[in-house]
């Protein structure tokens, strides 16, 4: 299990060698701040957010080798399910911690295991070419067509929360790119994050996931894109609600919601018109409805300079 420099390009490919040489697998772990990804790099699954599926995921893991990660654990106290990812009988050892040097560690592992001449495993082959969706709009519908429309060495902000679930997977054939996300239990970093990263890549193409509810702590960011001409597209699932946490209540087995706590969790009272704001605040907008005006909208924001928003209503 990896995080830190161990996700970037060269150090994946060794890991890579090693999980082809001794047959384990490999995970990134729940959060990390970059991943070097896409078609011809490794494709590193994440420990999922949903408990259930993580549990899942790692039930069969009797040996976690920890690279710069920590053991994994639900991020709240879901009643009657374990705060361990891992089994109880599983046994953990650390390979490097953060701070360390992550990537010989994996070096001298690779050639303690003979892998350092072992092609790797886990390659993640290109896409093919498919029908992009059409129809109503939905999330699933979002991710498939920004994926499938990504352009080569883009810089992925993804703080899309429980909309772009399954987007991470849908990249590992994409064209090369950088993943950013959220490394904590804040909300609200997507919108900077995204101008942090095209301040520091002017030359690439930035494109960000954002949920509506947690994108509205941080909507100021829009007019520093607009002052500075930040070369960002801005992804905004609007589902008018804040999804996550009526997930969470759920999780901690709330299922009936007051009048007062359903008014708390919506954005629907009036509803956000993020249009509006993003023009309000210097940045070019519009909104879809359908695949078809998405598709439409997210390759004329890709084939100009300077920010664009497209909100997406879902």
């Amino acid at each position: 299990m990896m995080t830190g420099a161990s996700l970037r390009e060269g150090a994946l490919e060794t890991a890579a060698r090693i999980c082809a040489a001794t047959g384990c697998k490999m995970y990134g772990q729940m959060s990390n701040g970059r991943i070097e990804r896409g078609a011809g790099r490794v494709a590193i699954p994440k420990v999922f957010y949903p408990v259930d599926m993580a549990l899942e995921q790692l039930k069969d893991v009797d040996l976690l080798v920890l690279v710069g990660a920590q053991i994994p654990v639900g991020f709240f106290a879901y009643p009657g399910k374990p705060g361990r990812l891992i089994h109880d009988g599983c046994t953990v050892t650390t390979l490097g911690k953060m701070g360390d040097d992550l990537v010989g560690a994996l070096d001298a592992l690779a050639a303690e295991t003979g892998a350092t001449q072992v092609e790797p495993a886990f390659i993640a082959k290109a896409q093919t070419e498919t029908a992009l969706p059409t129809g109503a709009l939905d999330a699933d519908k979002v991710c498939t067509i920004v994926a499938r429309l990504l352009p080569e060495n883009a810089i992925i902000c993804d703080e899309s929360v429980s909309s772009g679930r399954v987007f991470y997977q849908q990249c590992h054939n994409a064209p090369q790119h950088d993943y950013l996300q959220l490394t904590g239990g804040a909300i609200g970093e997507g919108i900077p994050m995204c101008v942090g990263a095209a301040v520091a890549c002017p030359d690439r193409k930035v494109i960000g996931m954002q949920a509506d509810g947690s994108g509205m702590y941080t909507v100021q960011g829009l007019w520093t894109q607009a002052r500075e001409n930040l070369d960002i597209v801005t992804v905004i699932f609007a589902n008018r609600t804040y999804a996550i946490l009526h997930g969470e209540m759920r999780a901690v087995g709330v299922n009936d919601f007051g009048r007062n706590a359903t008014l708390m969790l919506n954005l629907d009272e009036p509803a956000l018109d993020w249009v509006a704001m993003a023009r309000g605040m210097g940045v070019e907008a519009a909104r879809a409805t359908t695949a078809e005006e998405f598709t439409k909208l997210f390759k004329g924001a890709l084939g100009r300079k300077g920010p664009f928003l497209i909100e997406a209503v879902i």
